[in-house]
């Protein structure tokens, strides 16, 4: 929801209203729920969420603000994650973690992290129709071409790597290596 809702904010700021028209800046999930998305997640660990609709011909310079909304997904991802891990910092640091409630809530902390860099991470492979397609297809012309050239295709492509699980590692190495270096940060800031 936050992702979605990031990339029709930073649209409505480049000067598009469709997202804000169509009702979708908001932190409604049911805004944003696919209900396809959502059993995907349910059962491959992997969704998605309706697309924010953009005009990208209200954007002063076209490729930028695509590069721009695209990446904005992501990064709402990658801030909601660092939010739960230092909420999980001060409950580690402050509160009683023998304690069930905090511990519970630390917890859930630690799996919103977990979650929201996976998402971030998996937005940006550059598989059409993920943002990082988006932002490559804007940097390179040929790439561009190669995605509309074969773009029925795409969707069963990345549908098949979910399906057999060729993403699993290298997503796996990268969610381990961001969590684990914002939850160092997070250490040095909070003393820990």
């Amino acid at each position: 929801m936050c992702h979605e809702c990031a990339h029709g904010w930073v649209s409505y700021k480049l000067g598009d209203p469709t997202a804000k028209n169509a009702g979708r800046l908001s932190l409604n999930p049911i805004k944003h729920l696919d209900p396809i998305g959502a059993l995907c997640m349910l059962f491959f660990h992997v969704g998605w969420a309706k697309p924010v609709p953009i005009d990208p011909s209200y954007y002063k310079d076209k490729k930028k603000g695509i590069i721009y909304v695209s990446l904005a997904g992501p990064a709402a991802n990658f801030i909601l994650a660092f939010i739960s891990l230092f909420i999980e910092g001060i409950i580690i640091k402050f509160a009683d973690t023998q304690n069930t409630l905090p511990w519970i809530f630390a917890q859930l902390c630690y799996y919103s992290a977990v979650i929201n860099i996976g998402l971030g991470l998996f937005n940006l492979i550059p598989i059409p129709p993920l943002d990082g397609s988006k932002v490559l297809g804007c940097t390179s012309k040929r790439v561009m071409n190669v995605y509309i050239k074969y773009e029925r295709y795409w969707q069963i492509v990345l549908i098949l790597c979910v399906v057999t699980g060729v993403l699993s590692k290298p997503l796996g190495y990268a969610n381990s290596f961001m969590l684990n270096a914002i939850a160092k940060l997070i250490g040095t800031i909070l003393g820990i």
